[in-house]
C-alpha cells in the first residue's frame, strides 16, 4: 500500500527542510520526498503542514476521577487531531498517580483506548502532599517517564532536594510546578495594572520566580537535572537563561497561551482566560518569545487547562 501526500508544506527539523513538497509513503515508511508522486491513496494537504509526529510533554487527561471532563480515549483523539503522536500525562488525577498500580492503570487504559502513545508521569511525593517522596525506582520499572506534583508546589526545599536526587538515581525526569502558594493564595489573575483596574485579587510573578530560582539552585547544588514547567514571566526566563550559561542541567517549557495572550484577555471577565499560572503582561510575552527563539525555552507544551492540586 502507498500513500501520496500532496500540496502540503513539509517541515522536517532533522534535515532542515521547510518548503512545499509532496511525499510518498510506502508501508508506513517515507519512500520519496519532492517531485511528482502518486500512490494507491492520496491526501491533499493544501494549506497544511506535513511534519514528524509531535510530542507534548505536559497534558492533563482527566482519567481517572474526572472522566466527565475528558478521558484517555477522548484526550488522545484530540491530540491526534493536532498532530501529536506521543503525550506525557500529568499525575494530578483522583486518585493521584503516586504508586505502581496507578501507573499500570494509565498504561493499561492507554493500551485499550488511546489512538496515540501515552506515557504517564507519576507524582513526586505521595498523595501530592509534598512530604514523603514516592517509590521512584518502582514507578520507573512499571513505565513512568517523569515525576511531578504538577498543580501543587513542593514547599519544603529539603523534600525538593531529595526529589531531584532520587529521580536522578531512578532515571526519571523531575518536572517542577513553580509556585510559592503563600504568595499566590487568594489570587485569580496576574497581579498588575489590569488586576487593579478590574478589582480582581492578583498573583505576583514573584510567586513563580522564587520557586524557579530555588529549584534551579537545588539542581545546581546536587548536580542533578530539573525541568521547569509552564514558564510565564520575563524574570523566570532570565533565571533559566543564566543557569544554563553556568552549566546547570535545566530544561523548561512554556505554553501557547503565554506567548499569544496577556492578562488583558481577562478584561471581558471570560473565565477561559483564568488559568494557573496566570496570563502575564506584554513584556513577559515578549520575553517568552525571545526565550523560544534563543533556545532558553526548550519546548512548548499545551498544559491545556486550569488545574489545582487534584484538578478542579
Amino acid at each position: 500500500m502507498s500513500l501520496a501526500i500532496v500540496n502540503g508544506r513539509v517541515i522536517d527539523p532533522a534535515s532542515g527542510v521547510s518548503e512545499p513538497m509532496d511525499l510518498l509513503v510506502k508501508d508506513g515508511v517515507i519512500a520519496k520526498m519532492g517531485g511528482k508522486v502518486t500512490g494507491s491513496d492520496t491526501i491533499d494537504a493544501q494549506g497544511c503542514v506535513v511534519c514528524p509526529g509531535l510530542v507534548d510533554i505536559h497534558v492533563h487527561f482527566r482519567e481517572p476521577g474526572f472522566e466527565s471532563k475528558e478521558t484517555i480515549a477522548s484526550g488522545s483523539r484530540a491530540a491526534a487531531r493536532g498532530g501529536f503522536t506521543t503525550v506525557v500525562t500529568m499525575a494530578n488525577t483522583r486518585p493521584v498517580i503516586d504508586n505502581a498500580g496507578m501507573v499500570e492503570f494509565i498504561i493499561r487504559r492507554a493500551r485499550e483506548t488511546a489512538c496515540i502513545k501515552v506515557r504517564p508521569a507519576a507524582c513526586a511525593t505521595k498523595g501530592m502532599e509534598g512530604a514523603e517522596i514516592t517509590e521512584m525506582a518502582e514507578l520507573k520499572d512499571v513505565g513512568a517517564v517523569a515525576v511531578t506534583d504538577d498543580g501543587r508546589d513542593i514547599a519544603s526545599s529539603a523534600v525538593m532536594r531529595r526529589v531531584l536526587q532520587y529521580a536522578d538515581m531512578a532515571g526519571l525526569t523531575p518536572m517542577t510546578h513553580n509556585e510559592d502558594e503563600t504568595l499566590a493564595e487568594g489570587g485569580a489573575m496576574n497581579e498588575g495594572l489590569t488586576s487593579t483596574v478590574l478589582g480582581i485579587p492578583g498573583i505576583p510573578k514573584a510567586a513563580e520566580e522564587i520557586r524557579i530560582d530555588r529549584n534551579v539552585r537545588l539542581a545546581e547544588m546536587t548536580g542533578t537535572r530539573v525541568h521547569i514547567q509552564h514558564v510565564t514571566s520575563a524574570e523566570g526566563v532570565d533565571i533559566i537563561r543564566r543557569a544554563k550559561a553556568r552549566g546547570v542541567r535545566v530544561t523548561c517549557e512554556t505554553a501557547p497561551h503565554y506567548w499569544m495572550l496577556t492578562d488583558e484577555a481577562v478584561k471581558e471577565f471570560d473565565t477561559n482566560a483564568k488559568m494557573n499560572p496566570p496570563l502575564r503582561e506584554t513584556a513577559d510575552v515578549e520575553a517568552i518569545i525571545a526565550g523560544i527563539k534563543d533556545g532558553t525555552i526548550d519546548c512548548i507544551a499545551t498544559d491545556h487547562a486550569p488545574h489545582t492540586p487534584t484538578e478542579k
